[in-house]
């Protein structure tokens, strides 16, 4: 690591410069990031468990819960999880549509892509217990994007929800958020471009 990297992360993790009057609105980013973070290391050891075929997924999840050491842990700590980072994420928005939305455009773009691929990842991982209701969830759901010529059989492997269905979805639902996260340092960067102010 050269002398200008370690100058450039100490400017933006030790010695950022931001207004004494910051309240703790601006704390949420940082819990979301924290919260994000939680989610990919129990959804990576997850993933080493899981079997991604309609045969097995439901059963591979109850293995899981039921076997595994922790694992009923790890699982509900990844599901929760889920819902904590759309309520951060909520009011992370609140907050930026309250102080800094007009000032800070390409954080707002940026932001708002994170938001969609967060919406996309979590209906993929709320398909893969392959449940009753994970099933008919993912019906509606893709049902709705027949409008689109050629979509529903590229992301479905046919025409309707089965065995490819769900390989796709986990492996969509893995790379996602490593997608995510390198959006994230984009924001972060855009963020750190312009400065944080109330």
């Amino acid at each position: 690591i050269n002398y200008n990297s370690i100058n450039l992360a100490k400017a933006h993790l030790i010695n950022y410069p931001c207004p004494l009057n910051i309240n703790f609105l601006w704390n949420y980013g940082f819990l979301l990031g924290i919260v994000f973070f939680i989610q990919i290391l129990t959804g990576v050891l997850l993933a080493t468990c899981y079997t991604p075929e309609i045969s097995y997924a439901y059963y591979s999840v109850q293995h899981i819960l039921r076997e595994l050491w922790s694992g009923w842990c790890f699982r509900y700590m990844h599901a929760t999880g889920a819902t904590f980072v759309f309520i951060l994420t909520y009011l992370h928005i609140l907050r930026g549509l309250n102080y800094s939305y007009s000032y800070l455009p390409l954080s707002w773009i940026s932001g708002l892509l994170i938001f969609l691929i967060s919406i996309v990842t979590a209906f993929m991982g709320y398909v893969l217990p392959w449940g009753q209701m994970s099933f008919w969830g993912a019906t509606v759901i893709t049902n709705l994007l027949y409008f689109i010529p050629g979509l529903v059989s590229w992301i479905c492997g046919g025409y309707t929800i089965s065995d490819p269905t769900l390989k796709r979805f986990f492996v969509l639902h893995f790379i996602f958020p490593f997608i995510a996260l390198c959006i994230v340092f984009i924001h972060i960067f855009f963020l750190h471009l312009q400065g944080s102010s109330n």
